[in-house]
């Protein structure tokens, strides 16, 4: 089954979940969804799986940077709208392995879901 990682090139949490799958032997797919972009619908997806609030990045420079009507009342649609227009709102890495999703990088939960 196939293994995505989505996510920044340059973030360093990414760095480490893709030496890690290295490391581990993992084949996978990179996703760069700051240079290539994501599609409304897979957002739309990993919003009914995971949750609007799961997915956003409100820690990142890209969310504290917008002006504070911007963040204020957000919604699923408002956070959809702008993690579509803004693809660094998202957090990252958003694996995927056939219908299985896990954001954010911690190996215990990636060596339980990869090596089954």
């Amino acid at each position: 089954m196939r293994v995505t990682i989505h996510g920044i090139k340059n973030c360093d949490t990414m760095k480490k979940a893709r030496a890690w799958l290295d490391a581990e032997g993992v084949t996978h797919e990179f996703h760069d969804y700051k240079t290539v972009g994501i599609t409304p619908v897979t957002l739309q997806a990993w919003v009914r799986k995971a949750g609007w609030e799961a997915l956003l990045n409100r820690a990142g420079t890209t969310f504290r940077k917008l002006a504070e009507d911007q963040k204020q009342g957000l919604d699923e649609a408002r956070a959809v709208a702008l993690m579509l227009a803004n693809p660094s709102m998202i957090k990252r890495p958003v694996l995927t392995k056939g219908d299985t999703l896990l954001i954010g990088f911690d190996p215990a939960r990636y060596a339980a879901l990869l090596k089954t």
